[in-house]
């Protein structure tokens, strides 16, 4: 080196020596574009850096997330993390289950079951409640929210049990589906607990969040969903699967902060949102 010659150094700015050796707009737009990528664009003898980012965001070639033996290695751990889990609501019968499952939207189970014993003291029957009026029931279900529409439809749908079905709770999707206040998600959660019929999956929050998050789907319409979900877990699964991925959301893969590093899935998840991951993250896997 000659003697009072200091080697220049790279700008604070991370722009390289000789980047702008060349006038703006008459670069080449041959090879000496394409090797900025490569080691020319480092000058000799510094390594080539690859982008992190597509490393960890790249798909295996041929990766399948709905592939039979995956969907079946899901369901083993599933079974072995949560064997025969069952619905949280407390009920005696298809008539509490019901109404318990109308009380529980955009309310926790923990909180309707608060509410229930007594509210079942209170009223031991279906005639009992279809005797009421909406209004008289308000106080009773006041605090698991949205207590005027779920007043509403269980009472309404007391009324038509008692009117159209002889005071039983139908063991049938359309007859179902027909009460007040009864919509598919209900109708799955009576179907498959109550009655042991797999009619459908229930798709709750939970449901939906980690379907997405283990990429057995991208839909976010519960209803769509459902559909992805019937053609790859076994029919005689449906109502299992359904309450095992509610069990685990609740335990384990909650919808802010999971507990990642105690999942029995890590291994088989890329969720984008993943708090501790030893495998790549797919960008595509959100909740």
């Amino acid at each position: 080196m000659v003697r009072g010659v200091v080697p220049r150094q790279p700008a604070k700015t991370g722009r390289h020596e000789g980047r702008r050796s060349v006038p703006r707009g008459q670069q080449s737009r041959g090879p000496s574009r394409q090797a900025r990528g490569g080691a020319a664009a480092f000058g000799p003898g510094r390594a080539q850096v690859q982008p992190a980012a597509k490393s960890v965001a790249s798909k295996p070639k041929g990766y399948n997330p709905v592939a039979p033996e995956r969907v079946q290695e899901i369901l083993r751990r599933l079974d072995q993390q949560y064997p025969g889990v069952t619905c949280a609501l407390t009920h005696r019968s298809a008539w509490e289950l019901l109404v318990a499952t109308i009380l529980s939207a955009q309310s926790t189970d923990v909180n309707v079951n608060r509410v229930t014993p007594g509210l079942f003291e209170k009223y031991p029957s279906v005639q009992d409640f279809a005797a009421l009026e909406p209004e008289d029931l308000q106080p009773d279900v006041r605090s698991t929210g949205f207590f005027r529409n779920k007043s509403k439809s269980v009472v309404g749908a007391a009324k038509k049990i008692v009117s159209d079905f002889g005071g039983q709770v139908p063991d049938n999707m359309d007859d179902l589906l027909s009460l007040p206040g009864v919509a598919r998600k209900t109708a799955n959660v009576v179907l498959g607990t109550w009655f042991g019929k797999n009619e459908g999956v229930v798709v709750d929050t939970h449901v939906q969040r980690i379907s997405r998050r283990l990429e057995l789907t991208r839909n976010e319409d519960p209803k769509k969903i459902e559909q992805d979900l019937m053609p790859i877990i076994p029919r005689e699964k449906w109502t299992l699967f359904a309450h095992q991925i509610i069990w685990h959301g609740r335990r384990l893969c909650m919808a802010r902060s999971p507990k990642c590093a105690e999942c029995p899935l890590e291994n088989l998840c890329h969720a984008a949102d993943k708090t501790w991951s030893t495998v790549e993250i797919h960008k595509s896997a959100k909740p």
